[in-house]
């Protein structure tokens, strides 16, 4: 059988494709109603490229026939007696026309779009317009426009998640859902205005709370995220390390916009959830850009915690500053310098360079990042790595509603503590593989060393280099390594091996694999569907009475948003610039030098 394309082409049928159009329509079939019956038809008009024209459809009948002069084909269905049901009660099923000979087609509608779309949109909500309309095309021979493409995409996504406004209004109860299958977590919203405009979601679950109490590691990381959906906003996050510098955000805050007053909102939230364990948890360290706002929020709720810089932060800055790639180097040597003596070295080296190096400083004072004088504990963690999370979960779910926003994030966290717990019981090693791997080289490093024994517990430890002091009983090495990264150094391991001791047992206790599987041992709860929900959507817990949350007032404004992507690969050192050591130029070593003497 031949059929004319939507483009002129004359293609042939297969024998399939003639079994689905005589299935599809036969005198006899019946439909739900009268809607399905209009989609079918609208589809089958589609897939066999002719015009459709409804003469009449109202409840108790529909009537439709091919748009061009003289063509037969015509069908005619009514409703059954009694029931919703529409039937096919005559039907001419031959076509003399031509059919559609261009790419638009009448019956490619909006709604035909969304419905076509859907599946493909439940799986991938980043779908782009121009990705539909080329896979229309593709598929069946119709062109639409871009901005067809576009409401279809939103009414899809608006059949399969909700609304925008929607996601607003069941906040309230979503909020007690989560804590109804997750007992002991934090979950509250927060309105703003005459109009109950949102303002504020916080939500940190039971899992997180007790995995970040478990990992005894006392360091947080704080950043944000800029929201592009509908009505804009930031994501709040305070995120724990595990021993194996694996990130899970121990507080999750969605607020209507980055301020200084609901970063002290956050702050002040994430104290009240720390707070019940303050006997327990030792001086917390925060990592974060030290904006104004968090400074502020930091020193008021959080006032004996170390307050420390990002490294990624403080080393862009650095390398905008001077652009000179050799003082970027020094300044990664002095960055990691263990000592203060160390430290000031490489600051004389950069200042011979460049006197502006010493302006910067008082900037950016050194005990905020440097290892040799920052006070808190960071265990060698100097970044933050939970900004790219911040920033993918942005880009992936900028066009899902709120509640969705949330899930996929709950998704992806309950997948990162099933995916850990599964992998930790499977190691045989008393630490995390990351410091076994430490903890291996330390003790390589340490046949090196000649061992004094001083007493019981303190021995003196004689390179080449230079000569350390090592405490067993206290867990200090004058060269502060051990002090700073929490496992024994060269000079410790040599120490424990020359006294018999097994050098692993002297780690910070947050590196042992227990720590590590206590960290992921509770599961994060599953929220069930929406239509399980109670159908009192709208009353706020704990606002008095029935109060309908409405969207922020800010909303994103027209043309396309910028994407802004923080790759991991920005937080590494940068590459070693090799300097010449007889011309002294950069780029070549000495050997490869191809200067005249």
């Amino acid at each position: 059988m031949q059929c004319l394309m939507a483009d002129g082409a004359l293609i042939t049928l297969d024998s399939d494709d003639i079994l689905v159009a005589e299935h599809t329509l036969a005198v006899g079939r019946e439909f739900p109603d009268v809607e399905t019956c209009r989609r079918t038809l609208k589809d089958l008009a589609i897939a066999l490229h002719f015009d459709l024209r409804i003469v009449k459809s109202d409840r108790s009948r529909f009537i439709a026939k091919c748009s061009k002069e003289g063509c037969p084909w015509r069908i005619h269905a009514a409703k059954c007696p009694g029931v919703s049901t529409f039937s096919v009660r005559t039907l001419n099923g031959e076509h003399t026309c031509e059919g559609v000979r261009d790419l638009h087609h009448q019956q490619a509608s909006v709604g035909w779009v969304a419905r076509s779309v859907e599946a493909r949109i439940r799986d991938n909500p980043q779908y782009k317009p121009k990705e539909i309309l080329q896979d229309i095309r593709d598929e069946h021979g119709v062109a639409v426009s871009y901005m067809q493409a576009w409401r279809g995409k939103e009414r899809s996504m608006a059949a399969l998640h909700g609304t925008y406004e929607e996601g607003y209004r069941f906040l309230p109860l979503y909020c007690e859902q989560v804590k109804l299958v997750n007992p002991g977590s934090f979950a509250s919203v927060s309105v703003s205005g005459p109009e109950n405009c949102f303002q504020r979601l916080f939500i940190a679950y039971r899992a997180c709370i007790s995995g970040f109490f478990s990992a005894r590691r006392p360091l947080l990381e704080l950043d944000r995220a800029h929201l592009k959906g509908k009505y804009l906003g930031a994501i709040l996050c305070a995120a724990a390390v595990d021993a194996d510098e694996g990130l899970f955000p121990l507080a999750i805050a969605v607020v209507d916009n980055e301020s200084d007053e609901n970063w002290s909102w956050f702050l002040s939230e994430l104290r009240k959830l720390l707070g019940m364990n303050t006997e327990i948890l030792p001086r917390l360290t925060i990592l974060s850009e030290r904006q104004s706002g968090v400074v502020e929020a930091v020193e008021t709720h959080f006032p004996n915690a170390f307050h420390g810089f990002c490294l990624r932060y403080v080393s862009d800055n650095f390398r905008d500053t001077f652009k000179n790639t050799k003082l970027v180097n020094i300044f990664w040597n002095a960055v990691y310098a263990l000592t203060a003596a160390e430290f000031e070295a490489k600051i004389n080296e950069m200042a011979e360079i460049s006197q502006d190096v010493l302006q910067w400083f008082e900037l950016f004072p050194p005990h905020l990042w440097a290892v040799a004088y920052f006070q808190g504990v960071r265990y060698g963690h100097f970044g933050l790595g939970i900004t790219e999370v911040l920033y993918n979960w942005a880009l992936e779910c900028h066009e899902l509603p709120i509640i969705q926003m949330m899930e996929h994030i709950r998704l992806q966290i309950s997948s990162w503590f099933d995916a850990r717990r599964d992998m930790s019981m499977r190691w045989n090693s008393i630490l995390v593989p990351s410091a076994e791997r430490r903890i291996t080289e330390a003790v390589s490093d340490a046949r090196c060393y000649q061992v004094l024994r001083a007493n019981e517990v303190e021995f003196e430890i004689v390179s080449t280099e230079r000569t350390n002091i090592v405490d067993i009983r206290t867990r200090v090495c004058s060269c502060r390594r051990w002090q700073i990264y929490g496992l024994p150094c060269a000079h410790a391991a040599a120490a424990l091996i020359s006294c018999g001791q097994n050098v692993h047992m002297f780690a910070e206790a947050c590196f042992t694999v227990v720590s590590y599987q206590q960290t992921y041992s509770q599961m994060i709860g599953e929220v069930p569907d929406r239509s399980l929900w109670k159908e009192e959507g709208e009353e706020v817990v704990g606002g008095g009475g029935s109060l309908r949350i409405r969207p922020p007032k800010t909303r994103r404004p027209p043309g396309r948003p910028k994407k802004k992507v923080v790759r991991v690969e920005n937080l590494k050192r940068p590459k070693r610039i090799v300097q010449c050591g007889r011309c002294h130029l950069l780029g070549h070593s000495q050997k490869k030098c191809t200067q005249p003497i």
